[in-house]
């Protein structure tokens, strides 16, 4: 899918911040396609990475576009980061209204191979992170009426992939957007989970040979690979007025592949196309 076409207003007036923001280069990652869709939806837009030149180059290419962003480095499982964030966000644009929780690793990990650094730092990344950015996020929220939080997940947070660490920590996601949504819900919070699966992301390309890539696309029902736009738009639904009566929800973004049984996944996998 090209850049999603510019509405320009779904989201005037409101304020973002967007971890796991950067990418190299010309690179478009979940994390870069969210900014870019929120920046183009009128969110000014606090682009964030642990690589500050690579956020840099994110904040650029809105600026370059008409809208209005800003670069933060930093490590956001550590809790002093998340707090800098925050306040450097709402000193530059007075408020704070959409936080996207999209940092994460994914190492292949088992019970015999995983040792207790390598757990911990997939849930400090992956889980410690979102928890501390909303922590700090949510107070800054409820003085302007609320806020949206958006944790990016993955289908393998729904259903064994074969990852323990990955997988056990993504699911831990979807659970802290449900408590977040219960807790605080009365202060305008909404919080809710994206998971995607079946994307052909820059990391994706790189990494996926060519036989295995047409198998995840064939046994998906839509028989498409998905990309980081479909997640970003996804994500500015969710942040919108729009999903204001929605909150604790998990999405899929995946073409249907949660939805499939085994043997319905065999037979779409068997066929010509």
């Amino acid at each position: 899918m090209p850049q999603p076409q510019k509405y320009g207003s779904r989201l005037a007036g409101k304020v973002a911040v967007v971890t796991g923001a950067g990418a190299e280069g010309s690179q478009v990652g979940i994390g870069r396609a969210i900014a870019l869709v929120l920046a183009g939806e009128g969110a000014r837009v606090c682009c964030s990475d642990i690589d500050l030149a690579r956020a840099e180059e994110t904040a650029l290419r809105i600026n370059r576009e008409g809208g209005d962003a800003f670069a933060f480095g930093g490590d956001v499982s550590d809790g002093k980061a998340c707090a800098r964030l925050v306040s450097e966000t709402v000193a530059r644009f007075g408020r704070l209204d959409v936080l996207v929780n999209n940092v994460g690793i994914s190492t292949p990990t088992t019970l015999e191979s995983i040792d207790d650094a390598a757990w911990s730092r997939i849930f400090d990344i992956n889980l410690k992170s979102a928890m501390l950015m909303s922590k700090y996020s949510i107070p800054e929220m409820t003085k302007t009426g609320g806020g949206s939080i958006m944790n990016i997940s993955s289908i393998a947070g729904i259903g064994a992939l074969g990852s323990l660490a990955y997988g056990t920590s993504k699911a831990a996601m979807a659970q802290l957007a449900r408590e977040i949504a219960v807790m605080h819900g009365r202060d305008g919070i909404r919080a809710n989970t994206v998971a995607p699966g079946h994307l052909m992301t820059p990391h994706a390309m790189h990494v996926l040979p060519a036989d295995m890539r047409e198998t995840r696309r064939k046994i998906g029902p839509l028989g498409l690979e998905g990309d980081a736009w479909d997640v970003a738009l996804a994500v500015c639904f969710l942040a919108s007025d729009e999903a204001r009566f929605i909150t604790g929800v998990e999405l899929p973004v995946d073409g249907g592949v949660t939805a499939i049984g085994p043997m319905a996944a065999h037979a779409l996998i068997m066929r010509a196309d």
